[in-house]
């Protein structure tokens, strides 16, 4: 019996140290877990487009021609799409023409030559009582009618300089341009419709930008804090499990989401080629937080 109580003893210390090592363990992976939050372990992410628009025109018409298709790739500034510009065209053409007329300014030049000529010539007249003062006088005014009229001449040429730029202006909104480099995602409005501003479907093409790619990672609110602009991270994606790449954080919310207890981490992945699908879910390794760890540039 005495053996037997001292067998006991044995396997109940052996039992405690067990328990011990066990949570010592449990411990030591928790706090690895929570600070900092498993940088090692991956995150669920999807990969989105950078910036998606929907492009129309500040101007109403008919849709005259595109000149993409839907996946074609476009650079910023490259003309995509035109409305009817037959009238605009011509008002502009005569704006041009009015803003080139010399003519009435060159009229009203020689009128004052003449005027000068006709003021001096009655001004010594009336001078040596040859001609009465009222006809001095009024070889005045028509002189200065003439510098009016040459003021006039002048100002109507600028304004229809101004009107010329204007309906250059106007011109230039019935032709819709890329606002960055990007690739068509989709086309709503075919040549012959009507495209009214302001109207439901006012749209005409869709365009995304992928260079570089958002990728958006929704993190428990445990982590917050742990995260900085610029630390870097390796996103697979789930259609290609087998080829990693390397992001960078843009930016984290500043604030948690109350009802789910999550905020947002941000990532932008180069995507020069195009060659990385968007709108794909993907797993997120982080670097430590701590360490300071940085995507290459």
């Amino acid at each position: 019996m005495v053996r037997l109580s001292a067998g006991g003893a044995v396997l109940e210390r052996v039992a405690r140290i067990r328990r011990g090592l066990v949570a010592a363990l449990l411990g030591i992976v928790l706090l690895a877990c929570v600070q900092p939050l498993c940088a090692a372990t991956s995150h669920d992410c999807l990969i989105e487009p950078a910036e998606t628009v929907e492009l129309g025109t500040a101007a109403g018409g008919v849709l005259d021609r595109v000149f993409v298709r839907r996946g074609d790739r476009v650079k910023q500034g490259q003309p995509l799409a035109t409305l009817d510009t037959r009238a605009e065209l011509a008002a502009a053409a005569l704006a041009h023409y009015r803003s080139e007329l010399a003519g009435p300014t060159e009229q009203a030049q020689a009128k004052i030559e003449f005027s000068k000529r006709k003021f001096a010539r009655r001004k010594d007249m009336a001078a040596e009582k040859l001609m009465s003062q009222q006809d001095s006088d009024d070889a005045e005014a028509e002189l200065r009618q003439a510098q009016a009229d040459l003021k006039v001449a002048k100002e109507n040429r600028e304004v229809a300089r101004l009107e010329y730029q204007q309906a250059q202006a106007q011109l230039a909104l019935r032709t819709v341009r890329s606002p960055f480099d990007g690739i068509v995602v989709d086309q709503m409005i075919w040549p012959g419709e009507t495209v009214e501003p302001g109207a439901t479907k006012h749209a005409i093409l869709k365009l995304a930008r992928l260079d570089p790619l958002r990728v958006r990672v929704v993190m428990p609110m445990q982590a917050f804090g742990q995260f900085e602009k610029g630390m870097a991270a390796t996103i697979v994606s789930e259609i290609q499990p087998d080829k990693p790449y390397a992001a960078r954080v843009s930016s984290v919310d500043p604030t948690i989401d109350a009802a789910s207890g999550t905020f947002v981490v941000f990532l932008d992945l180069p995507n020069p080629k195009f060659d990385t699908p968007s709108g794909v879910k993907c797993r997120a390794t982080f670097g430590s937080a701590h360490s300071g760890q940085r995507a290459g540039p």
